[in-house]
């Protein structure tokens, strides 16, 4: 008797597996590393093109609510209703959103733990565009606390109190200590590594007088090794 093929898992399936959270009016997925979330002038697979594999009807796919960097991974929260992505909108604008981020940075900051205060502005270039810290560029906080550290490199737990493009790979850098792996505010400019930066944990106050909805992401595979120098226990 011959034995059954393992069925490979189709698109939708890959993406269902993904999921952290959901209810009638959210979806919070873990988005991979490398994926962009909007498809760019060349092209290519994006967050937002794979929506419709989400979608409990074909003609009503999850909204984005907000966008993750392309290389950094985690949770990224989409709404199933309109009235839900006004209200996110509404939420993200407050400050409401609670967000926390898991990265490895090179060496190690000045303090344990503390809080980084510095304006960005976007500056464009022969080269392209970035953000850097200027006093007349918008208001940015981070807090930040160690978890873990090796020779090289530190553990650092993130909670962004704005929402600035970049905000925490910039705030990072302005430290002295650049997310590992960083493509453009890294340290180490022929490092190869993947980009150190998780989503971990996002807190959504959505409905008055109720418990905020929350979720986390696993770290990924292939920064594990990183994240277990530093002293993280896998979940597995």
């Amino acid at each position: 008797m011959t034995a059954a093929v393992p069925r490979k898992p189709s698109p939708a399936d890959e993406w269902r597996s993904r999921i952290l959270f959901q209810n009638d009016r959210l979806l919070i997925v873990d988005k991979p590393a490398g994926l962009p979330v909007h498809g760019g002038p060349r092209g290519g697979p994006n967050v937002e093109a794979l929506l419709p594999l989400l979608a409990d009807h074909p003609k009503h796919p999850p909204m984005l609510a907000h966008r993750l960097d392309a290389d950094t991974s985690g949770c990224l929260i989409l709404a199933k209703k309109r009235s839900a992505l006004r209200k996110l909108h509404e939420l993200f604008a407050a400050g409401s959103i609670g967000k926390i981020y898991w990265a490895i940075v090179e060496g190690k900051p000045p303090q344990g733990s503390g809080t980084i205060d510095a304006h960005l502005k976007k500056i464009n270039d022969v080269s392209g565009w970035r953000m850097v810290v200027d006093a007349s560029g918008h208001h940015a906080i981070t807090d930040y606390r160690t978890l873990g550290q090796t020779d090289a490199t530190t553990w650092l737990e993130l909670k962004p109190h704005t929402g600035r493009t970049h905000q925490i790979r910039v705030h990072c850098a302005s430290l002295g200590c650049p997310v590992l792996g960083d493509p453009f505010y890294g340290g180490a400019k022929d490092n190869k590594s993947s980009m150190h930066l998780i989503a971990r944990r996002v807190s959504i106050p959505f409905d008055e007088g109720a418990a905020p909805i929350t979720a986390e992401a696993p770290v990924p595979t292939h920064l594990r090794a990183g994240f277990e120098a530093c002293g993280y226990k896998s979940e597995a």
